[in-house]
């Protein structure tokens, strides 16, 4: 089987790297897109058409790979010292060596600086691979001196069998509203299927009801429980990979700042989701409100159609791109999420005061 089609969709990743396998090889190649798509297990695919071994490509054991990751929230230059120490070694084993730096855009602007020196002249045997999940940290230098290799979100049908593998005895419309949630993504798919997740997703659209139905709806609450929510997935997230250093080679420093990496990463991320959820069922309710009847939400359809309202179809409208403007504003800067969250709800309550007079 072609190591490649372990991995779901991508071709045209597929396609420029089965290019260069066939005809030459660059000696640098940027793998960016959204995270939970598949760039790290084409990387590890890529490498290992390179060695030549998959299995010991697979298990981190090959002497002629490398693999670097963010200890903490960066990578940092003394990571990548080490890392060029290296690189001037001559291969092993293979006929060349393979270097890949996961969470690429975590590099601090020292870290980045320090490996545009080998970048711009790397020794003939070396290919080395970023991964990113965004493009923005990383300088145009490195940017520029990289091949890139642009991933896409998933589609629906594949995240949708995903989820139906995983999970086969889950209803078919709660299947394809995860899938819908997931957007393209099956880290997210399968997080979704985590009960205590699933029971924070329901927390978050009843709050997303709770905006324009209840009377007594209270912003600062409504916001505390999104951020205990968050907290929750970042004690688990630490839970889970704590677990998974055991037996590994590191200091209490080194442990304790991927532990940290781990439950701030899954913080941010559940932020991230509750926002995109919001958002979602806001263009539900437009979507119902002008008389459409399939959502992202489609195993709570009975509920859109309650809510929909000619009423309230364009405060829904900016109710939608209010949550919007805040994931962009906590994807970019660094937020207090008690307050940006409460402030949030206090808009979102006002954009639908005209609407409930209305009704």
């Amino acid at each position: 089987m072609d190591t490649f089609e372990t991995v779901s969709e991508q071709p045209e990743a597929k396609r420029l790297l089965r290019a260069a396998l066939n005809d030459a090889l660059a000696h640098a190649y940027l793998f960016h897109g959204p995270a939970g798509i598949g760039k790290r297990a084409l990387a590890t695919a890529f490498a290992a058409e390179l060695l030549g071994d998959r299995e010991r490509v697979a298990r981190g054991t090959h002497p002629d790979l490398y693999v670097l990751e963010p200890l903490g929230d960066q990578i940092r230059i003394d990571a990548i010292r080490e890392l060029r120490h290296d690189l001037h070694m001559r291969p092993f084993e293979a006929d060349r060596r393979v270097y890949l730096i996961f969470g690429a855009h975590a590099m601090n602007e020292e870290a980045a600086d320090a490996l545009l020196k080998d970048l711009e002249e790397p020794p003939s045997y070396s290919v080395i691979v970023l991964v990113a999940d965004e493009l923005g940290s990383l300088p145009e230098t490195i940017r520029s001196r990289c091949q890139p290799i642009p991933f896409r979100r998933l589609s629906e049908k594949t995240v949708r069998a995903a989820i139906q593998a995983q999970a086969p005895e889950l209803p078919p419309d709660e299947a394809t509203a995860i899938a819908r949630v997931a957007a393209g993504r099956l880290d997210r798919a399968a997080l979704l299927l985590d009960d205590a997740a699933a029971k924070r997703r329901l927390e978050r659209l009843r709050l997303a009801r709770d905006v324009y139905l209840a009377p007594d709806f209270d912003p600062a609450a409504a916001a505390e429980l999104v951020v205990a929510g968050s907290r929750a997935r970042a004690k688990q997230a630490r839970e889970a990979a704590e677990a998974g250093l055991q037996g590994l080679e590191l200091t209490d420093r080194e442990t304790e700042q991927r532990l940290r990496r781990a439950a701030r990463g899954a913080e941010r991320e559940e932020l991230l989701a509750a926002l995109e959820e919001l958002a979602a069922w806001y263009r539900d309710v437009v979507a119902f409100s002008a008389g459409a009847e399939t959502a992202v939400h489609c195993d709570h359809a009975g509920e859109l159609r309650e809510d929909a309202s000619v009423q309230r179809l364009a405060a829904a409208e900016h109710a939608a791109e209010l949550a919007r403007e805040a994931w962009r504003n906590f994807e970019e800067f660094n937020l207090n999420a008690p307050l940006a969250l409460e402030a949030l709800f206090v808009l979102l309550r006002r954009a639908f005061a005209g609407a409930r007079v209305a009704a």
